[in-house]
């Protein structure tokens, strides 16, 4: 995309350079929210922890 941008420059496609840095700044925000809903996060399951469950007797 870059290099585009570079040719239509060269070329004096002043119109051309502008839809191409749009497209480009497009791609980059949506790249952006990808990112964004990929990083992992911690769900709390509301499961009990080891210590919870250990702390309980058995009445055999």
């Amino acid at each position: 995309m870059l290099d585009r941008i570079a040719e239509a420059q060269r070329e004096g496609l002043l119109g051309e350079v502008e839809g191409l840095e749009i497209s480009l700044a497009g791609a980059e925000e949506k790249l952006a929210q990808l990112d964004s809903a990929l990083k992992p996060s911690v769900i709390h399951l509301g499961l009990p922890t080891f210590g919870q469950i250990a702390g309980r007797s058995s009445t055999l």
